[in-house]
């Protein structure tokens, strides 16, 4: 069995990096726009009179950032040639986006909103897998460029990780849906073009099938976004929106009516993988910069680093972290070997460790760093802040480990190709 990384892969860190010093940090340090990575200042990005949400300026130097990339031929590295990108895999994001998060925060990846200079896109993809060939033509090149963006409507006020028991509804009307409930932690819909709302069209609730995936369009009549909800880590973009008599026609179905949990599924293994590897690479960087510290720190005569209350507990996390990147290159080789949902029990045991682990090492390197790195000098509280969301998001950890125990104890089947 062969660890090394491909050397295309491994030849394209170095041009990222290239890149990175050559555009990105001279754009980040452009007149004061350092004032939205300067931790003392960070709120710099809240539009605290618009309900928190994030600032335009900031927004206009992220989509600055993504243009330059997408000229330099990087933005769109997963997606196929077709449509501008490199043909990327999962086993290459994977190693780019733990790249990208260890070399610490900044414009050329700031995962607060999942910017970073390599798209994770994964709208497109699911696009390109489910999209009529109307929805593409609407759709495809936007997305591609980044320029058009679709929100995702699954979980509900009283219905969290349980989608099988949602409440909203659509029911038919001649040619069209009208759609009826409530979304909430809906990420990103002040900017997006459409909402796409998982709606239970047929089944009883709990039942797998009978849920439907419609694109709704955000000035739909009765679409309404009622507030956005502030967070430990801020701006915030996590809307609650309602729903009331939205008609949309039968082309808004994404996917095939009645199979929307399949395409909940896919976004997750495609994004979770992704996820686990982002916070691996920002728990690394924690790592790293601790040790580095503890090497210069002289209290009482000697470095930190003598001494093993600090060094055992940097060893137990670069362990942790050894031992989870081989289960995330073999975990993200095996989908693009065998298909998005081969190896769903491995996406979720990299989803929960890595969260877990991120937190546990920016906890670390406060604790290492002192006073210096509780402070907002040190960027350690704002990986903490940023990262525990992961741990609630997209499936707790708590759900994580309640589906790898789902196919340890044989209440699921390893075998089966899709989650629903």
């Amino acid at each position: 069995m062969d660890f090394e990384l491909p050397d295309d892969l491994a030849g394209y860190l170095s041009e990222l990096d290239a890149f990175i010093e050559a555009e990105i940090i001279p754009l980040e340090q452009q007149a004061d726009n350092m004032r939205f990575f300067d931790h003392r200042r960070e709120d710099a990005r809240t539009d605290w009179d618009r309900g928190g949400l994030p600032s335009a300026e900031w927004e206009r130097l992220l989509a600055e950032a993504r243009r330059r990339a997408d000229a330099a031929g990087h933005y769109r590295y997963a997606f196929p040639r077709e449509f501008g990108g490199r043909d990327g895999t999962n086993l290459g994001m994977a190693v780019i986006r733990e790249h990208l998060a260890g070399r610490g925060l900044g414009l050329h990846c700031d995962l607060q909103n999942e910017h970073a200079i390599v798209a994770n896109n994964v709208g497109l993809l699911l696009m390109l897998e489910y999209g009529t060939p109307a929805q593409r033509a609407q759709w495809v090149d936007g997305l591609a460029a980044g320029t058009k963006f679709f929100a995702f409507g699954i979980t509900e006020p009283d219905h969290g990780s349980d989608a099988t028991h949602m409440a909203t509804t659509a029911t038919r009307a001649g040619d069209d849906w009208i759609i009826n409930g409530a979304k909430t932690w809906n990420t990103g819909v002040h900017i997006a073009d459409a909402d796409l709302i998982f709606a239970r069209t047929s089944g009883r609730p709990g039942d797998g099938h009978g849920i439907t995936a419609f694109l709704v369009p955000m000035d739909a009549p009765g679409f309404r976004v009622e507030e956005y909800l502030w967070t430990f880590n801020m701006p915030t973009d996590h809307a609650r929106v309602s729903l009331t008599e939205v008609r949309v026609p039968n082309s808004a179905i994404f996917g095939q009516e009645g199979r929307g949990l399949g395409v909940v599924q896919h976004f997750f293994n495609e994004n979770r993988i992704r996820q686990a590897a982002s916070s691996l690479g920002a728990a690394q960087y924690c790592i790293d910069q601790s040790v580095a510290y503890a090497k210069e720190r002289k209290p009482f005569g000697k470095p930190l680093a003598a001494n093993q209350a600090i060094q055992f507990p940097l060893v137990e996390l670069h362990t942790q972290c050894e031992m989870l990147r081989a289960l995330i290159h073999k975990t993200a080789w095996s989908m693009d070997t065998y298909g998005t949902f081969a190896a769903s029990e491995q996406v979720s045991m990299c989803n929960y460790w890595a969260n877990r682990l991120c937190c546990e090492a920016a906890d670390r390197a406060m604790q290492v760093h002192g006073g210096l790195g509780y402070s907002r000098h040190k960027p350690f509280e704002h990986i903490y802040r940023h990262h525990r969301r992961y741990r609630i998001t997209e499936g707790a950890e708590e759900i994580q480990m309640r589906r790898v125990a789902g196919y340890l104890f044989g209440f699921m089947d390893r075998t089966a190709v899709k989650g629903v």
